[in-house]
């Protein structure tokens, strides 16, 4: 990394730095660089496929019509299984993800762990796991230009700002869309939107998306349009058909964990799981093909060939089977297109369903099942907005993009509501963690104590009477002092103000009048705890001891001041 900064002159790690003019060129470099990702991914999963499952240019895996070795799924596992085991003895088990990035590290990601994950997720979709690219994709995006933000020496916003560049150009170019990139970085890379972040980042997006154009194409461009225009009779099915994907949402995102804890019912190491869930994958693709890798030509079957109602709904119900297994056996890669194409299915199920009972209103499969694709994913990823862009860029149809947004705020504020959690953040969440969005809080956790404490109070012997107290310490000295034993531990703390009252006697102990309140804050507390701490305790300066149970001066701090620097970092941490 050093050896990377070295190389970059300092008139432009400077020009950087200094303008944003500067920073968004940069994030189009970074744009064009994620989608040369994207473009090398996609065609070594495809090349995969091709070789593996005996594919014809042009054709898509899940859209074969026949399947019968289920063993392709489990050799993915094996190598699965291997790139595990030597991530684990060179000490990678865990990789940061840019959401996670932006919240705790200030957009700090490693390269070296991004292509990993990266070069996993192509092996697990490209062996037929029912995952998307699009996990690696962003992953790899975003992992580069964190890693060249570092050359650059970049403030921690101007950090985040390019890790979310990358994200955006990753997902622009796999999409054909650069709006939608865009607003994939706003609503779950950022988790905000700012003035300051629009030039950067849909420079990077539009950028992405123009090379993906001179690199051959996206992976996933598809130009469709509904049977017929969209009527505001439609709009209350489409508000129910988002509700229920929100709910279908909850249920699929809380079968993940589910899904683990069963695999670890089988006492099988932790690393053969993706074997075992590899080999069931292969088992359910030889009953229906369509639930192979991220579904593409699944999706566009789904759209453009008439299915009866109870095709649909078990293609849909062994969509999210295989993706909820392929996920919890340990292969990498994410929901983005499969909850897209569940969503389409459960779209086009509601409208054969309104077709049955209530014949004379005619609904259009399609445009169900366009909003269905939007709904089902606002809920899962967390982004309504930027599936609302993905329909319009995708089949330039205002009226139906409108629609999308109704339903996909529907079920994004379903999910929302009854859950609190996106797919992404529902993994925080099963970690232990209590980030809910990638909004900067990781400047709250760096801001501890520690950073903040006064490390020289003044001290007094616990036993000091008030006579003595008051030759040491004469009005206008000190505001406080702490009394503590021998062995520096404390055992309260006296105004000095307080100890000058006259009527008190000379002799009186100095721990009569001191506050001995057992509360104290450790240097590794965060800010946040620390003025939880002072509102309990409604004291304006608390001690600092080494841990509770020994209770070893180490300072004080003082709620003006903590309240100052607080105040501080939150505005500096606002984006522009």
């Amino acid at each position: 990394m050093r050896r990377g900064a070295a190389l970059v002159p300092s008139f432009l790690r400077q020009f950087i730095r200094s303008r944003e003019f500067g920073l968004t060129l940069f994030a189009a470099l970074i744009g064009v660089i994620a989608a040369s990702f994207v473009a090398a991914m996609g065609a070594l999963a495809a090349g995969a496929h091709m070789v593996l499952f005996d594919l014809q240019p042009g054709e898509r895996l899940s859209d074969v019509p026949r399947f019968d070795n289920p063993f392709v799924p489990m050799v993915g596992g094996l190598l699965l299984f291997g790139m595990t085991w030597l991530g684990a003895r060179v000490g990678r088990t865990s990789v940061v993800d840019p959401i996670e990035a932006n919240a705790l590290r200030g957009g700090r990601m490693s390269f070296r762990d991004s292509a990993l994950l990266a070069l996993q997720t192509l092996v697990s979709n490209g062996f037929g796991a029912s995952v998307g690219l699009e996990a690696g994709y962003t992953q790899i995006g975003s992992g580069a230009a964190s890693r060249m933000g570092s050359w650059m020496r970049l403030r921690r916003e101007d950090m985040r700002i390019i890790v979310a560049s990358g994200a955006a150009g990753a997902i622009a170019a796999a999409f054909n869309g650069p709006l939608t990139g865009a607003f994939y970085a706003f609503e779950l890379v950022l988790a905000q939107y700012a003035i300051g972040y629009v030039a950067p980042v849909m420079a990077a997006s539009i950028c992405a998306t123009l090379a993906m154009h001179a690199l051959g194409g996206a992976p996933f461009a598809l130009q469709i349009s509904a049977g017929r225009a969209v009527t505001e009779w439609d709009f209350p099915w489409f508000l129910l058909l988002g509700i229920a994907c929100g709910l279908v949402g909850i249920v699929w995102m809380r079968s993940l964990p589910l899904a683990e804890r069963l695999f670890a019912a089988t006492r099988a190491p932790r690393m053969t799981h993706p074997i075992i869930g590899g080999l069931l994958v292969g088992e359910l693709a030889t009953f229906e093909p369509k639930v192979l890798s991220s579904g593409h030509g699944a999706l566009e079957f789904e759209l453009f060939v008439g299915m009866g109602l109870a095709a649909v709904l078990t293609l849909a119900g062994l969509k999210m089977l295989a993706s909820t297994l392929s996920l919890g056996a340990g292969f990498r890669g994410g929901l983005f297109f499969a909850s897209l194409l569940v969503g389409g299915l459960i779209g086009r199920a509601v409208a054969l369903a309104v077709a049955l009972f209530w014949p004379n209103t005619a609904p259009d499969p399609v445009a169900f099942a366009l909003v269905g694709m939007g709904a089902l994913a606002a809920a899962v990823i967390g982004t309504p907005l930027t599936m609302s862009f993905l329909v319009l860029e995708t089949t330039s149809d205002y009226a139906l993009t409108a629609a999308v947004l109704t339903a996909s705020v529907a079920s994004n504020l379903v999910a929302r509501e009854l859950f609190g959690y996106s797919f992404s953040t529902w993994r925080f969440h099963l970690r232990g963690e209590t980030v809910r969005s990638a909004r900067d809080v990781g400047w709250v956790r760096e801001l501890t104590v520690a950073r903040l404490m006064r490390t020289d109070p003044a001290t007094a012997p616990a036993d000091i009477n008030i006579g003595e107290f008051r030759r040491r310490f004469p009005l206008g000295s000190r505001q406080r002092v702490v009394l503590v034993d021998a062995g520096n531990r404390v055992r309260g703390i006296v105004l000095v103000a307080q100890a000058h009252v006259e009527g008190l006697s000379d002799d009186a102990g100095a721990i009569s009048i001191a506050n001995t309140t057992d509360q104290a804050l450790v240097p590794s507390m965060s800010i946040k705890d620390a003025m939880r701490a002072f509102d309990e305790t409604e004291s304006d300066t608390l001690i600092v001891v080494d841990t509770p149970e020994r209770g070893q001066l180490l300072g004080t701090l003082n709620e003006t001041y903590a309240t100052r620097r607080y105040a501080e970092e939150m505005e500096r941490a606002q984006p522009l």
